[in-house]
């Protein structure tokens, strides 16, 4: 196969357990910046109530974070990823405290918005965690470093809601720039050295970002691994996004919403389980089992009215859609060595499209159908995936 490559990376120590388990710590620390502001968007509302509320600052941190992973991740196969992770940590910090101290709506949404863009190093160093790992083990090393990524996400917004009852949401952000920091710090000590091996001169920008359109044209298990994918990421998205609706209809409020999160943290397990499944026996049947659990969890919703159904239905959502995840991203970063920040870019690209699309649907089914109709739509999106799935 001719490489989307312009120079390949190699490394000159391999990567020990230290700096796998490093890795994985500083994916969750990067990643769970961008869902800090959730849980706090009360408190900065009154805040700033006379000049408007605070209503932007989440979205825009999320606008940022899709930037991010467009703009930015691709620069790992242009620059050393050691060095580009451990400067994206430190200009993450210092987003952070322009954040803490931003004084009107407008100041706040910019700085989250840079929030949201250097908090896809995250995403850097997962396709580093790829190409330090031997082709064997690469599935249980990609399926690690997301159990810590996923763990960001689910316990970010318990950190933030604590911290922002007791302390207030700018000692939040401040907590954040010595995480960030740390994070840096942690890179500088784990990392190996990388040492270039070029098969050209090294690329402008704009042309790392045009090959964008032939490495998706070109690769179609890229291709296939990203629209089922996002189908199933629509489909997680579609729960979440109406939970504390359902919950409403069993007197429980949002601070039980917020606890699925922790029961939500069992779905981690899935990420190594799926990346060692895979490397035994190849993704695909991973991949097909995440889809199939998916949608089991859906038929759970539907035929189970009570609230332990969606504790059971929760966690085996987390199962399939981190099992399915991990087994796609061993099959695509086995694809092309030196493209794989590209390719992880055009696949999270995807995926993200794909939540959104869950998440705007959800909405106008609800109010017009109901559960019913949101169990409908969620296992429509599962049943989807699983299609496209048996069509390879």
């Amino acid at each position: 196969m001719q490489s989307s490559s312009f120079h390949q990376q190699t490394v000159a120590t391999p990567m020990g357990k230290d700096a796998l388990f490093g890795m994985a710590t500083a994916a969750g620390l990067a990643v769970a910046n961008i869902y800090y502001n959730q849980p706090m968007l009360g408190l900065i509302s009154a805040e700033f109530q006379r000049q408007g509320g605070a209503g932007p600052v989440s979205t825009a941190t999320q606008l940022g974070y899709a930037l991010g992973l467009f703009f930015l991740v691709p620069l790992g196969d242009m620059l050393p990823r050691r060095w580009l992770i451990i400067g994206q940590f430190m200009a993450l910090s210092l987003a952070l405290s322009l954040t803490a101290v931003a004084p009107s709506p407008l100041l706040l949404s910019l700085s989250s918005l840079l929030v949201g863009a250097m908090a896809t190093v995250a995403q850097q160093i997962v396709p580093l965690a790829a190409s330090l790992s031997s082709p064997e083990r690469r599935g249980a090393t990609v399926g690690t470093v997301m159990a810590g990524l996923l763990s960001g996400i689910l316990f970010s917004r318990t950190l933030a809601g604590f911290v922002a009852a007791h302390a207030g949401w700018r000692e939040m952000f401040w907590l954040g720039v010595p995480l960030a920091l740390f994070g840096a710090v942690l890179m500088v000590l784990v990392l190996p050295e990388e040492v270039e091996t070029r098969t050209g001169p090294r690329p402008q920008y704009a042309a790392i970002m045009r090959s964008l359109i032939d490495l998706w044209r070109r690769e179609q298990v890229l291709r296939a691994a990203t629209l089922v994918q996002a189908t199933l990421f629509a489909s997680f998205t579609v729960f979440w996004t109406v939970l504390a609706f359902r919950l409403e209809a069993f007197g429980w409020g949002a601070q039980v919403a917020g606890l699925f999160g922790v029961v939500g943290a069992v779905g981690i397990l899935a990420a190594p389980v799926a990346g060692r499944l895979a490397d035994r026996h190849g993704a695909h049947p991973a991949i097909w089992l995440g889809a199939a659990v998916t949608l089991a969890a859906w038929v759970l919703f539907g035929i189970w009215a009570g609230l332990a159904a969606l504790v059971v239905g929760v966690i085996l959502l987390d199962f399939g859609i981190q099992g399915a995840l991990v087994s796609h991203q061993q099959q695509i970063f086995a694809l092309d060595p030196a493209a794989r920040s590209r390719i992880n870019t055009l696949f999270m690209t995807g995926m993200f499209l794909g939540g959104a699309l869950g998440s705007a649907s959800a909405i106008r089914v609800w109010a017009a159908f109901g559960w019913e109709g949101t169990c409908l739509l969620g296992g429509g999106f599962a049943l989807l995936g699983l299609l496209l799935k048996r069509r390879k």
